[in-house]
């Protein structure tokens, strides 16, 4: 996993308009706080995507402290959401906006989860971690 620094002010120019009119009144460093933010019920531990064609995507997520690991085939989304479904948080995407910036690939998502919804957001050097740390800030940010 790379980590990037972050140019925030370009990250939320980069976000949906709906997303943006949301957060209009808000700091870079709220929004960072706010859509974010990696602490929470859901961690990331490590992931990774290995194949050919259909990608094998496992990740480990720490839940209140306890490791588990899944491993699914298919694309990060998909992957992402089976693993959370397991974990006994059936999350849906509403939307999903991804933006390739300088910094690296922004990724926009709107969550359900038992009838909550909320955006979260992440920057990562490739699509696919871009991916999975929204969702987890997503679903992070729903379940507080």
């Amino acid at each position: 996993m790379t980590i990037l620094t972050l140019d925030t002010r370009a990250f939320i120019a980069a976000a949906p308009k709906g997303l943006r009119a949301e957060c209009g009144g808000l700091t870079p460093a709220q929004f960072y706080d706010r859509y974010c933010e990696h602490t929470g019920h859901i961690r990331l531990s490590d992931w990774s995507l290995a194949g050919n064609g259909s990608a094998e995507c496992v990740a480990t997520l720490e839940f209140a402290d306890q490791l588990r690991t899944f491993s699914t085939t298919g694309s990060p989304v998909a992957a992402m959401t089976s693993a959370l479904y397991d974990a006994g948080y059936p999350v849906e995407i509403l939307q999903f906006h991804q933006r390739r910036t300088e910094a690296g690939t922004a990724t926009f998502v709107q969550c359900e989860v038992n009838g909550r919804r909320g955006w979260g957001a992440a920057m990562a050097d490739d699509g696919a971690e871009s991916t999975i740390r929204a969702m987890i800030a997503c679903v992070n940010r729903i379940a507080r």
